[in-house]
């Protein structure tokens, strides 16, 4: 999915060698998500490396 592409918790498993949500959903979540019962994902959070400069400017 393209909002997972852009989220903090996507990450690069080297065991795997794919990336993957690091976030440990349960069961429940997880097909929700996944049937897409919800709009988007509670865990989300957006991969901005320039948020910290901003909150210092």
């Amino acid at each position: 999915m393209k909002m997972c592409e852009d989220c903090l918790n996507y990450e690069y498993n080297e065991e795997t060698g794919e990336n993957e949500c690091i976030i440990d959903m349960d069961m429940d979540d997880t097909e929700r998500y996944m049937g897409g019962m919800v709009k988007s994902c509670p865990y989300f959070m957006i991969n901005d490396e320039y948020a910290i400069v901003r909150k210092q400017n």
